[in-house]
């Protein structure tokens, strides 16, 4: 549990402040990606996930609509559900539509106030679910789950969206060990992950024509301007995604228009950007189909099964 004294609010203005002041003093400067889901940053990316050019989403909905009839029978008996991360919340309730009427206690992991907000409200009208909102990290989160879990029946973890796809390789690894620590055998993870697609069609998914993306990644400066007191020029920044196919990765850059100075107070920060200098704000890794099972095997969990759909998949693992 936080300590009760800090406000929630406090305490993550303090961590961007402090990732902020580190990681823009890096070489490259980079900021992490869970920094861009402000609540306008969550509304933002709700609305790249509606995007025509933005597939995962809808292939992801429809895998589960197919496949939420298999996934609850392979879990029986289930008691927790835990979503790490559960954006508006809408493809956890078409998963918990398809289980038997039973109490279940879903737990809500985001950093996102915003993000969990709207997720409670998909789930409201199933009277069978008491909701747990935790406003947290990933990590912080599993472990006070763990802390207050039931002994009886199984846990299923979800973690959706290809949000895996924003590890480094190494964190992968470290992250699917948390997860199954946080387990008891015989609980189950469902990973959806995206997969290898050509070039064109990923940099048009991450640099859509409306220019969505585009305010979604500028959106961490007018966090900064408006939460440490930064004075970014938005106007000095544009958007840049690059397919790096050599470590299978899209990433996103803001990319420095002009020589400017930029001062973030609440960071103790001064630094001057020239120009075509960048802050690299997020890597979407993309996979082929037998490098999910590895990762997940090689983390202490059994594939059972595996679905795809337009270059997407879902992938159900069972803790050893």
């Amino acid at each position: 549990m936080r300590p009760s004294a800090v406000p929630k609010t406090t305490t993550a203005r303090s961590r961007f402040a402090v990732d902020v002041a580190y990681y823009l003093s890096q070489t490259p400067r980079q900021l992490p990606s869970e920094h861009l889901y402000d609540e306008l940053g969550s509304e933002l990316f709700e609305a790249i996930c509606r995007l025509p050019w933005y597939g995962i989403t809808r292939a992801e909905q429809r895998l589960l609509e197919r496949r939420a009839g298999d996934i609850v029978s392979r879990v029986a008996p289930l008691s927790t559900v835990v979503e790490l991360g559960p954006g508006s919340g809408l493809k956890l309730a078409t998963l918990l539509a398809a289980r038997p009427a039973a109490p279940v206690t879903v737990h809500l992991v985001d950093v996102s106030a915003a993000a969990l907000e709207a997720a409670g409200r998909a789930l409201a009208s199933d009277v069978d679910l008491v909701v747990v909102p935790h406003e947290a990290t990933y990590e912080a989160g599993l472990t006070e789950i763990a802390d207050s879990r039931s002994v009886s029946g199984r846990t299923l973890t979800l973690f959706l969206g290809s949000s895996i796809g924003n590890f480094d390789p190494p964190e992968v690894a470290a992250f699917l060990g948390n997860i199954r620590a946080a387990m008891s055998a015989g609980d189950s993870l469902l990973l959806g992950a995206d997969l290898v697609k050509s070039e064109a069609e990923l940099l048009l998914a991450y640099d859509d024509p409306l220019g969505v993306t585009a305010a979604f990644n500028r959106n961490l400066l007018v966090r900064a301007n408006n939460e440490l007191d930064a004075d970014f020029d938005l106007a000095g920044f544009s958007h840049r995604a690059v397919w790096n196919a050599e470590a299978s990765r899209i990433e996103m850059h803001l990319v420095s228009v002009r020589r400017q100075r930029v001062r973030v107070p609440a960071a103790d920060l001064d630094i001057t950007f020239e120009s075509g200098d960048t802050i690299w704000t997020e890597s979407s890794y993309k996979y082929r189909a037998d490098q999910i099972v590895t990762s997940v095997e090689r983390s202490g969990f059994i594939t059972t099964s595996q679905w795809s759909d337009d270059g997407f998949a879902l992938t159900l693992a069972t803790a050893r």
